[in-house]
């Protein structure tokens, strides 16, 4: 697989959503290529507004990094860089951002927003799973 297809996004975004949907949970999940550009994405029942656009650029930032959106936010705040001087203001350091990686190539990202960030992180985190490695 060199491009992530429709149907795999799917995949990812359904598995996603199955786990919010099981604890009666609220975010938004977004599913991107490889260059972070959207290819799917939902807001579920109970999704704070301002998630819509965090998903979305959480998994931009993953996406367009090649490494979860977190570590990026982590060594800006650790190197007194800030995030801004990536020169793309739909870049993010919180985390909920995870590259898809098949056959250890980055194929996009998922970015899940609306709970607090452990859970957002958790939630894309076993979503990344879906297409294996």
């Amino acid at each position: 697989m060199t491009e992530l297809s429709h149907r795999d996004a799917h995949r990812v975004l359904a598995a996603a959503q199955a786990e919010l949907e099981r604890d009666h949970l609220g975010a938004a999940i977004a599913v991107v290529d490889a260059h972070g550009e959207l290819v799917t994405f939902v807001r579920t029942d109970g999704c704070p507004l301002p998630s819509i656009s965090n998903a979305i650029n959480k998994a931009y930032t993953a996406a367009r990094e090649r490494k979860p959106s977190r570590e990026i936010g982590d060594a800006s705040r650790r190197d007194g860089f800030p995030i801004t001087n990536f020169g793309d203001l739909r870049y993010t350091g919180w985390g909920g951002g995870i590259p898809l990686v098949v056959g250890g190539e980055v194929v996009g990202a998922v970015g899940v927003s609306g709970l607090p960030e452990e859970d957002d992180m958790r939630i894309a985190a076993a979503a990344a799973t879906v297409l294996g490695d």
